[in-house]
């Protein structure tokens, strides 16, 4: 086992910023379900084929946020190990 120089302060700091990471990650896979379901609910219902449009851009939108999730949580962990690799 490695001896950190970092106090348990910034342990549990790094750690608490993990987990808020995670959160966020999802959070942007329940908007990217969210998005996918009414998409999905407005073209296949007769009463909304007026606003078919919408339901397509709401279901060619959907990837887009979920991969914009990925990109931020591989993102933010490369800052995090980046910023304390020094440290520990």
């Amino acid at each position: 086992m490695k001896k950190s120089n970092l106090s348990i302060g910034d342990t549990l700091a790094i750690e608490r910023t993990k987990l808020a990471c995670e959160r966020t990650f999802l959070a942007y896979f329940r908007t990217t379900m969210v998005l996918v379901s009414t998409g999905l609910s407005i073209l296949s219902i007769d009463i909304f084929k007026d606003m078919r449009l919408w339901g397509g851009i709401l279901t060619a939108l959907s990837p887009l946020v979920l991969l914009f999730g990925v990109y931020r949580i591989f993102n933010i962990r490369k800052d995090i190990k980046a910023t304390y690799k020094n440290k520990q």
